[in-house]
């Protein structure tokens, strides 16, 4: 492990940096930040994470002082260093040094960009402004679809919370104690801002609470789970819903295809002392010996809704596979509504922004199924004006802008008739 103090995050980003250059998502990557200290660990995400949401603004400053395009490697060098001098405010002397060093150790390339790397950081340190560089854009694929559903203006407002960023929200297990310093949300999530090391929050030992974006733990507040009531949550990792079923006293049965992906929904409910049944299945193709009272159907999505939580997503995406997600989705909606009996209820969530995937499903879904019927939402912190005309619920980055945003998600209830 890496000493306490080297500089070993700016390597760490760099190396996340590369990954996703090479088509690997930042929580793809974890394992190579695994011999780092855990507080390095946590700097080079972040600071990878802060490279990519400010990747186009970083560049538009690096136009003015960049006469030829650096090689990959040292361009990720010139933007990580921008983004700690521009927008993170660090030091000019440790910053510029840094990165003259690590571009030193990218071989005879980086030997021979050195001098460049140090004089245009140092026209970089002296840049004035960042703060009027408008927020990064969403891939034109994406910004095309946002714009056709609510407009140009609602287009810019979820560029700008995607900018802000994402604080840490958690739900609280029922009689846990409210940790201090948490704001509670309108919906009743906690929410912890500035840069927070999970492990170390009190609370997580014991289990009194488990990480979960305030839109995320809304599918489970619009089902309305009750104790005893039999529930399939489908399509269950990383687990957050199942842990809200389990918590409200259901007997959960928690299906994912992902045997990993179902360990760490294990290790949370273990940790949360919590039960839940948990089975490595396609959801598709999944068969239980009995009728469920609910199902909760969080299904594979574009996940354009998580951007802000997740900036390496529009480098990753390019809008391809949409139609066959699409495809997918009904079919899990199909298959979904024969697991429950008549007055049974459904619950379909997506943490998407594009309307094919929310909306547009839900009415396609009414028009397949004679006697389903939309149940409007009744939850405590929503607004009327997110509930939609065939009676979901569409959430968006841009809400809830004074208290920091949330994720794009869409939700409805189905009763089956």
């Amino acid at each position: 492990m890496a000493k306490p103090g080297s500089d070993q995050a700016r390597k760490g980003a760099l190396r996340l940096l590369q990954g996703v250059r090479e088509g690997v998502s930042l929580s793809d990557q974890a394992g190579a930040l695994k011999a780092l200290t855990p507080s390095d660990q946590a700097r080079a995400a972040r600071l990878a994470a802060e490279t990519l949401r400010n990747h186009d603004r970083a560049d538009a400053v690096l136009a003015g002082y960049v006469a030829r395009k650096p090689a990959p490697q040292v361009a990720d060098v010139l933007r990580l260093a921008t983004v700690e001098l521009l927008e993170l405010g660090g030091a000019a002397h440790g910053v510029v040094d840094a990165a003259v060093n690590l571009t030193r150790g990218l071989g005879k390339r980086g030997q021979a960009a050195a001098g460049m790397v140090n004089a245009v950081l140092r026209k970089v340190a002296r840049h004035e402004g960042w703060a009027d560089l408008p927020p990064q854009q969403m891939p034109d694929w994406l910004r095309k679809r946002v714009q056709a559903a609510w407009g140009e203006d609602a287009a810019r407002w979820i560029e700008a919370a995607h900018q802000a960023g994402a604080a840490l929200d958690l739900s609280l297990k029922p009689g846990a104690s409210r940790m201090d310093g948490a704001e509670v949300l309108p919906t009743g999530s906690l929410r912890l801002r500035g840069s927070v090391q999970v492990s170390a929050l009190p609370g997580y030992a014991s289990g009194d609470w488990w990480v979960q974006d305030a839109a995320a733990a809304l599918p489970v507040r619009l089902l309305d789970p009750a104790p005893g009531e039999r529930i399939a949550d489908l399509c269950a990792a990383p687990g957050g819903k199942t842990l809200q079923l389990s918590a409200a006293g259901a007997h959960v049965t928690a299906v994912d295809i992902s045997a990993p992906r179902l360990k760490r929904v294990s290790e949370n409910l273990r940790r949360c002392g919590l039960q839940a049944e948990l089975v490595t299945a396609d959801a598709l193709e999944w068969r239980p010996d009995a009728p469920f009272d609910a199902v909760l159907l969080d299904a594979p999505c574009s996940a354009t809704g998580t951007i802000r939580r997740h900036p390496d997503l529009p480098f990753l995406r390019d809008g391809t596979g949409i139609a066959e997600l699409v495809d997918l989705q009904a079919r899990l909606i199909d298959h979904a509504l024969q697991l429950i009996p008549a007055g049974g209820r459904l619950v379909y969530a997506v943490c998407s922004l594009l309307p094919d995937e929310g909306e547009a499903q839900i009415t396609a879904a009414l028009s397949r199924h004679a006697g389903v019927t939309v149940e409007a939402p009744d939850i405590a912190g929503i607004q009327p004006d997110w509930i939609t005309p065939e009676g979901g619920l569409r959430l968006r980055p841009d809400y809830w802008p004074d208290l920091g945003g949330m994720d794009g998600f869409y939700m409805a209830r189905l009763r089956r008739g």
